[in-house]
């Protein structure tokens, strides 16, 4: 449902669209819509969006915003990132509230997978 003044939609560059969608779809299950062979659509995965054919990425380093998941089992999350060709360039951390990995997807892009402590209450 579209509504006023709330995020509606993200789109991200990729250096390489078709391993971008293999991993997306093999790591978190996506579909997607090709729009031309330079765009392509994902939706109803929390945030609809897209990627486009571009010779840059999104990362954090370059003053980009962090788009981040969440998982039940960060650990799992992890082999299947891994398994899938993503490179993990922040191993997992802990902060308040939960623990984190950051990984670069085939296409460039920096993104994150958050979880609870295990060793809190979360209830």
């Amino acid at each position: 449902m579209n509504e006023h003044e709330k995020l509606n939609y993200v789109e991200f560059p990729s250096t390489d669209l078709s391993a971008s969608k293999d991993f997306f779809r093999s790591v978190f299950g996506w579909e997607f819509e090709d729009f031309g062979t330079e765009y392509t659509a994902f939706s109803n995965e929390g945030l609809d969006g897209g990627f486009f054919k571009g010779p840059k990425a999104s990362r954090t380093e370059n003053g980009a915003a962090l788009v981040i998941f969440y998982s039940k089992n960060l650990e799992q999350t992890l082999e299947k990132v891994k398994q899938a060709g993503g490179v993990i360039n922040q191993k997992t951390f802990s902060y308040p509230g939960g623990r984190r990995f950051h990984f670069i997807e085939p296409g460039g892009n920096e993104f994150s997978v958050w979880s609870e402590d295990p060793g809190a209450n979360n209830e």
